[in-house]
């Protein structure tokens, strides 16, 4: 399933950890299953060990955990605080993704095309919604409203840019930045750091 990806990581000392519209299930060195939400903004994670976990996109862990999203915004809690007891976390996941109801995929629909720098208002058009209600239905699966989900999706996009070799400037006119002041901006505050800082 293309929604679901399986990670593995030693972490040692601190790391950034940049939004992506996401939600993970995490299993820590110490054995301890917790439920990453979404992060609005980046968060600093210290910590040293083996984490294993799996990334739910497009919408998915919301409906993976029966919870909406917009209740775990910049939080990480137990996991068995938001499903109750569950001994081991990989059949439990298995049994959850078998399980899950019909969806419409419109979740899916709202990140792929945020995800391609598709104006928010033209995704609602494309939906047949209103604003409020493309805003009221993204809050429950990614966290937050389409506009914010678009200007962590565009982040992300610059970052890759920049990592093929484009410069700055040429990444902020390519993603849809007005200049490279405007992804300065944008960089300090959804990571609180200057885009070459991230660069590094």
């Amino acid at each position: 399933m293309r929604d679901v990806h399986a990670w593995r990581r030693v972490a040692s000392g601190a790391a950034l950890i940049l939004p992506d519209g996401c939600l993970d299930v995490i299993v820590r060195p110490d054995g301890e299953a917790v439920v990453a939400g979404p992060d609005a903004v980046a968060r600093e994670h210290v910590g040293d060990g083996a984490y294993r976990g799996v990334r739910f996109s497009h919408g998915l862990g919301p409906l993976v955990l029966g919870v909406p999203a917009d209740e775990l915004v910049d939080r990480t809690v137990p996991l068995a605080d938001v499903v109750g007891r569950v001994p081991d976390v990989g059949s439990w996941l298995r049994s959850r993704l078998r399980d899950l109801p019909d969806d419409e995929r419109w979740a899916a629909a709202v990140f792929d095309a945020s995800a391609r720098g598709v104006p928010v208002a033209a995704i609602a058009d494309r939906l047949g919604w209103s604003a409020r209600t493309l805003h009221r239905r993204c809050r429950t699966r990614f966290g937050y409203g389409p506009q914010h989900l678009h200007r962590v999706l565009r982040l992300r996009r610059a970052l890759t840019r920049r990592r093929d070799g484009s410069g700055w400037a040429a990444v902020a006119a390519e993603v849809g930045y007005v200049d490279q002041q405007h992804l300065a901006r944008e960089t300090r505050a959804l990571t609180g750091r200057s885009p070459s800082a991230l660069g590094r």
